[in-house]
């Protein structure tokens, strides 16, 4: 059975970080094959990944509104350019989603997105959707059930409140949410007390479980300076082996 990951939070969190290091978590634990999507229209988790992308859902869009070849239906024709978009590696595939198709329509584009993980779903044993900002575009994909949301916070109050409100309307979309859990990124070290009030106090009045915290890295930093792929991170960093405790509290 596919098990779905979704990010969620306000724009700048890290959505995409915690993403490229849960990919990193998975295919390091055997947990494949697993599906990366990107799903925010301004894709960079191929970047993270240190991945050329050829193709992308939005182009795919655009194409099949064309002159389709002899002999061959519009949905075979899509289904055909799909693959030709995944980017294949070793135990994962990345798919990115690419612009919609034009200002403030994103609705073919989602289409588009949510028939391919219908026909993509049963070959992967996860799913990790890098979301953009906000929730209502999760309904649009047609994840209508996700096995867990990760909801990521800076470490501000605003964050914090964000993620607050996110964990609040999952019921709202009418989607089923089999767990959510609260990830603070990008936190000092140590977690001063008026932050760590913040966090306790979301924990509490939204029943919304904490992960774990990842403190600030220049790791990162100068990982995705250099080009090189989130995948190489060393095991022992502090960020890695901050972000593979909270996955196996997840996981476990």
């Amino acid at each position: 059975m596919t098990k779905v990951i979704a990010m969620a939070g306000k724009g700048g969190t890290g959505k995409t970080t915690i993403s490229a290091l849960l990919l990193k978590y998975l295919t390091d634990r055997g947990m494949t094959p697993v599906l990366a999507v990107d799903a925010d229209a301004n894709a960079n988790l191929n970047e993270l990944l240190d991945l050329d992308v050829r193709m992308t859902l939005g182009e795919i869009r655009r194409e099949i509104k064309g002159d389709i070849p002899p002999g061959m239906t519009r949905d075979q024709f899509m289904e055909m350019k799909i693959h030709q978009a995944l980017v294949e590696e070793k135990g994962y595939d990345l798919m990115v989603m690419g612009q919609p198709d034009g200002p403030g329509c994103y609705c073919a584009a989602n289409q588009y997105l949510a028939m391919t993980m219908d026909k993509l779903a049963e070959n992967y044993r996860y799913i990790i959707v890098d979301n953009e900002a906000g929730m209502e575009h999760l309904s649009r994909m047609n994840l209508r059930s996700i096995d867990h949301l990760l909801i990521v916070s800076d470490p501000s109050a605003r964050g914090i409140l964000t993620a607050r409100r996110i964990a609040d309307i999952t019921g709202p979309l009418q989607l089923e949410v089999k767990s959510r859990w609260l990830i603070v990124n990008r936190a000092p070290d140590p977690v001063p007390a008026a932050l760590q009030e913040k966090i306790d106090t979301a924990v509490r009045e939204a029943d919304l479980p904490l992960a774990g915290i990842i403190s600030a890295s220049d790791e990162l930093v100068n990982q995705e300076l250099s080009g090189d792929s989130y995948l190489q991170l060393p095991d022992d960093s502090r960020v890695v082996r901050q972000a593979f405790a909270i996955f196996d509290a997840i996981f476990a």
